[in-house]
């Protein structure tokens, strides 16, 4: 299936436009003390106990914190004055209107379009609930309104984060490299209760881990920003955290002192960090996945040139079956349907929306981005990126390329064809309850991506122009 699918996506794109070939080879002898970078951090740990996201279970508010969790914001600028900023947030999800205004406002203010602007969600399950309409027949009025005043706030503390990034550019060098981490499983391929019994693994899984070093121009370290493949969910309990991602952060951070380490979520829609559900194993992961970067940054990495291209669209994506209708959703909603209370709550909201005589939504403008940083390829993704995304795009534009889900919008699962096909709930799960993508969704994501990388400047991998 996926081969099938990649065949499709590149002789599409050759057919359309055969100029890709004839890409511009980079001149690595060009200079990169051209670069200015800024990096900026603010707390974003609730000053009270609210509800948290990630688990449809939960039961209560919060009760605690194991560590504070963070909004990081790391500006470039090039040797030509353009500008793009990368930020990453120890928090579920970025809902499409709470992105919309904040991209709005960075534009209005520094002039950065959508496509220099990077919002990127670590996927944490154990950070606080950001949209308050999700819970609207769930939840009583205070615990709403504390959702809503968090979410207004966490606005202004993002916005806070890329001003100060900003204002603290300075000239810099930067240098990238993939490292590897092991402790993603795939979580549709290997059943959690008896993964002690397998001798080996199932399924496909990305363990590269990216990496970005900024350098200031005495060669002092100034920011980390990288990035893993897996679900945040080693922990489930009702204390703050940024799961092992904020424990990377933290080892990386008191090893070398000073310095900001940013965490980027992959495609790990169906990934999960196994064996879980204990502070130590969190612990582990995120030792794990620290001494991965430490290792990419003592060893030789990639020179980036001061120049950078961003390209970004939304591309309209259709499901696959008609939206539900009242009789549908009043069958759910009955006391003998069967059904858990959170997709009740679901099937209630879609009903009261078609009971004030408004229409359910039919496809959705799916966000999809590229950057070029010096040659280092970035394709950001919206929704929770399954793996398949990954593997692809690595066939396509070659195994250095970064690829980060989990941005600019997290609107549900994003299957591949072979999941979809496949089914089970990663498959079965799109913006409308439980009414899934269309099947085509994969070739229509992959186009775009490549479509936006030829604007961007993003050669073809010479493989993947190769018939197998």
């Amino acid at each position: 299936m996926q081969n099938t699918v990649l065949i499709s996506i590149l002789a599409l794109f050759l057919c359309v436009n055969f100029q890709s070939l004839e890409k511009v080879i980079w001149d690595h002898d060009e200079k990169i003390t051209e670069w200015k970078a800024g990096v900026a951090k603010v707390n974003i740990t609730p000053e009270e106990s609210m509800w948290m996201a990630g688990y449809a279970s939960r039961n209560r508010p919060s009760e605690g914190t194991l560590h504070d969790i963070w909004v990081k914001a790391l500006a470039f600028e090039d040797a030509n004055g353009k500008r793009a900023v990368l930020v990453t947030t120890d928090i579920i999800r970025f809902p499409k209107e709470m992105s919309d205004r904040i991209r709005d406002r960075v534009e209005d203010v520094y002039g950065l379009s959508r496509a220099q602007i990077i919002l990127n969600s670590s996927h944490t399950h154990t950070g606080p609930e950001v949209d308050a309409s999700r819970f609207q027949f769930r939840l009583d009025s205070d615990q709403l309104r504390r959702i809503e005043h968090y979410a207004e706030k966490l606005e202004s503390q993002i916005f806070t984060a890329i001003d100060e990034a900003f204002q603290a550019l300075e000239p810099a060098r930067i240098y990238t490299e993939n490292g590897v981490a092991r402790f993603a499983v795939n979580r549709r391929n290997n059943q959690e209760a008896t993964l002690y019994r397998q001798s080996e693994l199932a399924g496909p899984s990305d363990h590269a881990v990216p990496v970005i070093k900024v350098e200031d121009m005495s060669g002092d370290l100034i920011a980390i920003a990288f990035g893993y493949a897996c679900h945040p969910t080693v922990l489930n309990f009702y204390k703050w955290s940024g799961d092992y991602p904020g424990f990377a952060q933290l080892e990386l951070e008191k090893a070398y002192p000073g310095v900001t380490a940013l965490f980027f979520q992959g495609a790990g829609g169906d990934q999960n960090p196994l064996p879980r559900r204990s502070v130590e194993l969190a612990e582990q992961y995120g030792r794990a996945l620290a001494v991965a970067v430490q290792r990419v940054l003592e060893e030789d990495m990639r020179p980036l040139s001061a120049s950078l291209s961003t390209a970004y669209s939304e591309v309209n994506l259709k499901f696959a079956e008609p939206s539900p209708t009242k009789e549908d959703l009043l069958a759910i909603l009955d006391e003998s349907s069967g059904y858990p209370d959170w997709q009740k709550h679901s099937a209630q909201v879609l009903h009261n929306q078609l009971e004030r005589g408004e229409s359910l939504i039919t496809s959705y403008p799916y966000p999809v981005q590229v950057w070029h940083l010096g040659d280092q390829p970035v394709v950001a993704l919206g929704g929770e990126l399954l793996v398949d995304y990954a593997v692809q795009l690595k066939q396509i534009f070659g195994d250095h390329t970064f690829v980060l889900g989990y941005s600019n919008d997290v609107m549900g699962y994003l299957p591949s064809a072979r999941v979809i096909v496949e089914g089970g709930y990663e498959g079965s799960r799109s913006p409308v309850f439980t009414t899934p993508w269309s099947s085509d969704i994969e070739v229509k994501i992959i186009h775009e991506v490549i479509k936006l990388a030829e604007q961007a400047g993003v050669p073809l991998f010479e493989s993947s122009l190769i018939g197998n």
